[in-house]
């Protein structure tokens, strides 16, 4: 799309037309200024601009930043339509992008049962026990975001730190349940649920999964990446069994909610990190009708055979005026997770000696995805949280890029890369590979990185955001949402301090600086979705997407960081979210304190 050429009057450093800029003086010059639809003022704005970093005022026209300057200049563009935000003070930034989230299961886990803040697992066989009374027999009940290193008391008897099925089992004897950890790397099922995936305690262990059991055998119901499989088997099946207003009722349901929980939290474009060739085909039908922000779809959840056949059919950019793109694979899952013990380390785990994670989706496979993503010039996104997942994956992609120079190009990323082993770390800049790394996982998973790495390893290679940074990678933020909340604000506090809840440092020495985490959720991911030119920054052309703060997160106290919130967001210049109360807001007033670190990865 051509930008528009822009020149630069008077102290005020007023944007105008270029076509005005070179006209001749004529009587009356200069000429009556296009009228802005909406006009900004009286803000801190930071612009990411280095001709312009900070200004007071900003005009949109047409959904794009038409000029930007200080109060009086821009005051010239409010004509008789122009909507005028009078900011009072409040900070605006360009518009946050999620960097890497799930969507429809954002929605799904919204309308589930919420299982993150029950303080112990007594807790959680109680809310079943409530849900499964409201239920029809038959009728599956479903929670998310469950972790047993939060809870207050272990129970007990347990495995590993993990309840027996017992007193789920004897709530729920008619309801399938399946009971999704916080890290979506393993989910709990009832005795009905195992039944009906057909797992027993002679099912054996499948390739990158296993299946808990206690002493004698049995499965107690907690099963781990791949042998998750036959349980989300089994749901499907039954939500396929549903009639078919009922079950768009409920995807229709999950996008809305999902949606509106984006801007609520001034996520502007929503990076999804896989979604199955027929969500796809549906998304991009709801993106016909209106979406109120941006969606870049990887696609996921097909077979090798489906992508070499269908991939390029499904390259999509800017449809909808440029609410919808589909152009990378992701994200593929090359291990497990750290919490799970089956993030894949190059040596043991320092509490489990015997165990050095899991090979999720063979590194053959992810290779011969690659060579098809080079192929038809898509984006590439592989999940590695352990150091030799993620050494794997730089191998893989070394491999291409030597046989394809040109893959370099399509900026292909590794989600998550928490734990490198120090001689990886430089890889990422000199193979151009984008280092996806969340924040706030940082700070939910610090109380148990040392016990599980060993503090050595942990210092060197966790989280070591300054040292990727320092060699001049590329890093992305984002949330993982739902395995947290898709809130930047947390993710920001812990980007900038590394403090964990119990406000321990956590190796703060790679913490980023606070422009550098503007930049990872600004600039940075809108380069890792190639929309550098359009998003990211607010410079006179681009795309009017930004959010209003009601504190400085550049300049404020790191302690207040946590009571800022989202005034409004603003999509295409049209406001898609406002804050209740935001236009009474004043300068310097704080709101409550949030929640910190709910997950733990």
């Amino acid at each position: 799309m051509m930008m528009r050429a822009f020149g630069v009057v008077g102290p005020g450093l007023l944007l105008l037309s270029g076509a005005f800029a070179c006209a001749a003086p004529v009587e009356g010059f200069p000429p009556q200024l296009p009228s802005a639809d909406l006009v900004l003022q009286n803000g801190v704005i930071e612009t990411l601009d280095p001709l312009q970093p900070r200004v007071a005022a900003l005009a949109i026209r047409d959904g794009r930043i038409e000029a930007m300057g200080g109060n009086e200049a821009i005051s010239h563009y409010v004509g008789p339509n122009t909507k005028v935000l009078d900011l009072r003070g409040a900070f605006v930034t360009p518009g946050f992008i999620e960097g890497h989230g799930h969507l429809m299961q954002t929605g799904q886990s919204l309308t589930e049962l919420n299982i993150g803040k029950a303080p112990n697992w007594d807790a959680i066989v109680s809310l079943v026990k409530a849900a499964v009374a409201k239920a029809k027999p038959g009728e599956w009940i479903v929670g998310t975001g469950w972790q047993q290193s939060k809870w207050n008391k272990v129970p007990q008897p347990n495995v590993d730190g993990l309840p027996l099925p017992a007193g789920l089992d004897a709530v729920s004897p008619n309801n399938p349940v399946i009971l999704e950890h916080a890290s979506g790397h393993a989910t709990y099922a009832n005795a009905a649920a195992l039944k009906l995936a057909g797992i027993n305690s002679k099912t054996p262990d499948p390739p990158g999964g296993s299946i808990v059991r206690d002493a004698q055998g049995n499965a107690i119901g907690m099963l781990r990446d791949t042998a998750q499989e036959p349980v989300d088997r089994a749901y499907n099946r039954y939500l396929s069994s549903l009639p078919p207003q009922a079950a768009e009722a409920r995807r229709e349901q999950a996008l809305k909610v999902a949606l509106q929980n984006e801007i609520s939290k001034g996520v502007t474009t929503f990076v999804d990190m896989g979604e199955d060739f027929q969500t796809i085909d549906w998304l991009k039908q709801q993106a016909a009708k209106g979406l109120p922000l941006r969606l870049y779809i990887n696609i996921n959840g097909e077979s090798v055979s489906e992508l070499d056949k269908r991939l390029a059919q499904y390259r999509i950019i800017g449809y909808a005026n440029n609410h919808f793109t589909v152009r990378g694979i992701g994200e593929i899952i090359s291990d497990g997770a750290l919490g799970t013990r089956s993030a894949w380390f190059l040596k043991p785990y320092s509490d489990a000696p015997d165990i050095t994670g899991k090979n999720v989706t063979p590194m053959s496979t992810i290779q011969q995805i690659s060579q098809i993503a080079a192929r038809d010039g898509f984006q590439l996104s592989v999940h590695a949280i352990g150091d030799r997942a993620n050494r794997e994956t730089l191998d893989v992609f070394q491999k291409i890029f030597t046989d394809d120079p040109a893959a370099h190009a399509l900026r292909w990323r590794i989600e998550h890369a928490q734990h490198l082993n120090p001689s990886d770390i430089l890889r990422f800049a000199q193979l151009g590979v984008i280092a996806s790394m969340q924040s706030i996982h940082a700070c939910s998973d610090a109380p148990f990185v040392a016990p599980r790495l060993g503090e050595q390893r942990a210092r060197e290679g966790a989280y070591v955001w300054h040292s990727l940074i320092q060699t001049g990678a590329i890093l992305v933020d984002g949330t993982d949402t739902p395995v947290e909340d898709t809130n930047p604000i947390p993710n920001f506090y812990c980007g900038v301090t590394r403090r964990e809840g119990n406000g321990t440092l956590f190796f703060p020495e790679q913490a980023k600086t606070r422009m550098q985490e503007l930049r990872s959720y600004t600039w940075n991911n809108a380069y890792a979705i190639f929309e550098e030119r359009e998003l990211g920054s607010l410079v006179p052309g681009k795309l009017a997407d930004l959010d209003v703060f009601s504190g400085d997160l550049l300049k404020m106290p790191a302690d207040q960081i946590m009571r800022t919130r989202v005034l409004y967001t603003i999509v295409g210049g049209k406001i898609v979210y406002q804050r209740r109360g935001a236009a009474d807001w004043r300068s310097g007033e704080l709101f409550p304190a949030m929640a910190e670190f709910d997950h733990v990865n």
